[in-house]
C-alpha cells in the first residue's frame, strides 16, 4: 500500500516537472544558440562537486530542449589543458546528451581557464564540428573558486571573434585565500558585457540548481548576445564609384576588383553584412542597394556587372545621392559606413554632403587615386581623417590598402562595442 502511494505521488510529481520542462521547451525551442560548456576538471572541484557539475549540466541540457533547429551544445573539460568531451553536432536531443555528460570522467589538473578559451576560440565553432554560422557563439564557463592562469587576453580574442562568454563561478575565495588570485576581477575582465548579465555567482555548490533556468534565459535571449556583432557581420557598406570619364575602362575594373576584395572579407547575409553600390558621373546610378543581395557571390558577382558609365565628376551629389538612396534605408542596428572613391577634383562642393552624411550616422572612408584633391577626401572622411581617408598615385596600388581598410573598419567598430 504505502510503496503503491510512493509510486503514484512520484509519478504525479515527474508529470508535474514533465509539465514544467514542456512548458519552458516552448519557451526555448524558438532558441538557436551554439553553446559551449567549459566545465571544470581541475583535482580542486573533488569528486562530489564534480558529480554536481555533471548534474547542474544535465538540467541545462534538459531545460534547453536540444534540438537540430534550436539549441545544441557540446562539452570542452578543462585542467592543465582543455579537451573536447563532445562536439555540437555528437547529439541532437537532450536525453541522448544528458546520458553522456553522466559518463564524462574528471580530468584532474588546475583550473587554466585562459587556456580552454583559447581553445574553444581556435577549436570549437568551426563547421566541421557542427557549427551552424547564423546561430550566436555562446560560452558558458563554469569555474570552481578562481582560475589558475589569465583569462583576459584569451577572451579579449574570443570576443572578437563574436563570441559571447558568460560565467558561472561557485563559491568565491576565502579572504585568506585571496592574495593566491592571479587576476582578482577575472570576471569582469573576461564576459562579453561587465553589466552582470553575463555572469552568475552561486554561494555553494548545493544551489546550483536554482541557476538553471535563469541561465538558459539569458542564453537564449539573443537580442542580448551582442558579442555576436562583430565587425565583419554588422554593417551596411555602401560603395560610391567614380565612373568619370579620366578612370577609363581599364581602370574602372581595377576600381571594381578593389569594391570586390574589400567585400568579400565581410560575412554577408540579409541579417549580417549587406553591400550596396552607387557609380556616379555629373549623374549618380544606384547599381544595387543593400536588400538586393544575401549572399557573397550574388554581392561579388553584381559587383563584376557593374559597367563603365564615363562623364563627369559630380562627387558632392554622389554623396547625397548615396545618403538618400542606400543610408537612409539602412537597418538601426547596422553600423553605415560609405566606401567613396574618385580619381579626381569634384565640379561641386563636397563638404556640406559630406557633413550631413556624418551628421546622420554615417562612417565615410575616402579612397583617391591619382589627381584626387586631398584637402576634399579629407572632408569626405571621418575625423580621425588619418584612419578614414587615403590616397594612392595609381589605380594600380590600391590593393595595397584593402586590408588597411578592413582593420579599420574594425578597430573603429571595437572602439565603439565597450561599455
Amino acid at each position: 500500500e504505502a510503496t503503491h502511494k510512493q509510486h503514484t505521488a512520484a509519478a504525479a510529481h515527474t508529470g508535474t516537472r514533465l509539465k514544467i520542462f514542456s512548458v519552458f521547451l516552448c519557451l526555448s525551442s524558438d532558441c538557436k544558440v551554439d553553446l559551449s560548456f567549459l566545465m571544470d576538471g581541475s583535482w580542486s572541484i573533488g569528486k562530489r562537486r564534480f558529480q554536481l557539475q555533471k548534474h547542474f549540466l544535465g538540467n541545462v541540457a534538459q531545460a534547453l530542449g536540444i534540438g537540430s533547429t534550436g539549441p545544441l551544445m557540446g562539452i570542452v573539460q578543462y585542467g592543465d589543458d582543455p579537451s573536447t568531451e563532445f562536439n555540437l553536432k555528437t547529439y541532437a536531443n537532450s536525453k541522448d546528451l544528458r546520458n553522456a555528460i553522466e559518463k564524462i570522467p574528471q580530468k584532474g589538473g588546475l583550473s587554466n581557464v585562459g587556456k580552454a578559451l583559447s581553445f574553444v576560440n581556435k577549436n570549437f565553432f568551426l563547421d566541421a564540428n557542427g557549427n551552424r554560422g547564423g546561430a550566436p557563439n555562446v560560452v558558458v564557463v563554469i569555474v570552481d573558486g578562481w582560475p589558475t592562469d589569465r583569462v583576459e587576453e584569451a577572451s579579449r580574442l574570443a570576443r572578437e571573434s563574436g563570441i559571447n562568454i558568460f560565467f558561472v563561478t561557485i563559491e568565491g575565495a576565502a579572504e585568506s585565500e585571496k592574495q593566491n588570485i592571479i587576476e582578482p576581477n577575472f570576471v569582469d575582465k573576461a564576459v562579453c558585457r561587465t553589466n552582470g548579465f553575463y555572469s552568475i555567482n552561486v554561494p555553494s555548490w548545493f544551489s546550483l540548481h536554482k541557476v538553471v533556468q535563469p541561465l538558459v534565459k539569458r542564453v537564449c535571449d539573443t537580442d542580448r548576445l551582442v558579442c555576436s556583432k562583430t565587425c565583419l557581420n554588422s554593417a551596411d557598406i555602401g560603395f560610391v564609384i567614380d565612373g568619370s570619364s579620366s578612370v577609363g575602362t581599364s581602370n574602372f575594373r581595377t576600381v571594381l576588383q578593389f569594391v570586390a576584395n574589400i567585400s568579400k572579407e565581410f560575412e554577408i547575409s540579409d541579417t549580417d553584412t549587406r553591400i550596396g553600390a552607387v557609380q556616379y558621373t555629373y549623374e549618380q546610378r544606384l547599381e544595387f542597394s543593400f536588400d538586393k543581395y544575401s549572399t557573397k557571390q550574388d554581392v561579388l558577382s553584381a559587383i563584376k556587372r557593374i559597367s563603365y558609365w564615363s562623364g563627369g565628376t559630380s562627387t558632392g551629389a554622389a554623396i547625397s545621392y548615396a545618403s538618400e538612396q542606400l543610408f537612409s534605408k539602412s537597418k538601426p542596428n547596422k553600423r553605415k559606413i560609405m566606401i567613396l572613391i574618385t580619381d579626381g577634383r569634384s565640379y561641386d562642393d563636397v563638404r556640406v554632403p559630406a557633413m550631413a552624411a556624418h551628421r546622420n550616422g554615417v562612417i565615410a572612408y575616402s579612397v583617391g587615386v591619382a589627381w584626387a584633391a586631398q584637402d576634399e577626401l579629407e572632408a569626405i572622411a571621418t575625423d580621425p581623417d588619418k584612419e578614414h581617408s587615403f590616397f594612392v598615385d595609381e589605380f594600380d596600388n590600391l590593393y595595397r590598402f584593402v586590408n588597411q581598410l578592413i582593420q579599420n573598419i574594425c578597430r573603429e567598430f571595437n572602439s565603439h562595442q565597450q561599455g
